[in-house]
């Protein structure tokens, strides 16, 4: 276990705007945490491209946000050009924030979101030696199977419902104030 305890940090939605803290987030990931978000070895400019296009995507990013910097993601990607019957879930964990329930937590997130979004199937894919993945979508009840070296989970959401959808509205409510907030934060340490 980490010897950093999780005590001021809050998890929301990164809006669009706010693509540099997901960048930078992947950005400070160690040569093995980028292996185990990519499922390989990847460039300083290949996470700037990708973060630069986050919102071109489609993605809605769930992050763990502690001191006006995000340690933590879950990304909901839809597959294909609109949102429909299938999903990819992807994470990403700071090595100093990992075993304290973070990326369990973004996992609920993405599922209801996914939910909220009429996705029928939930993929999730990680390297066979990602143990820490495979014990947080078998939390969520993910079916697991081995492919090529990889392993796939697939989680079947429920039907979305009144209190699916407020809850997720309620705190994106809460979120934009905590953006709103983390903006002014910074605009001030900048000047």
């Amino acid at each position: 276990m980490s010897g950093h305890v999780r005590t001021s940090g809050t998890i929301r939605k990164l809006w669009p705007q706010e693509q540099t803290l997901f960048r930078d987030h992947l950005l400070r990931l160690d040569k093995a945490s980028r292996a185990m978000r990519f499922a390989h070895g990847v460039s300083d400019s290949f996470i700037e491209d990708y973060a630069r296009h986050m919102s071109e995507q489609g993605s809605t990013v769930f992050a763990y946000i502690e001191d006006g910097e995000v340690r933590a993601t879950a990304e909901l990607k839809k597959l294909g050009d609109v949102w429909g019957r299938e999903a990819e879930a992807a994470f990403s964990v700071e090595a100093a924030f990992q075993d304290h329930g973070l990326g369990t937590e973004l996992m609920g997130r993405v599922i209801r979101a996914a939910r909220n979004r009429g996705v029928h199937l939930l993929y999730m894919s990680c390297l066979a030696s990602n143990a820490k993945m495979q014990a947080i979508a078998r939390k969520h009840e993910a079916e697991l199977r081995f492919e090529m070296g990889e392993v796939v989970g697939e989680i079947v959401p429920q039907e979305p419902n009144y209190f699916s959808i407020l809850a997720e509205a309620v705190e994106d409510r809460m979120g934009f104030m905590m953006a709103v907030l983390d903006l002014q934060r910074r605009v001030v340490k900048a000047a």
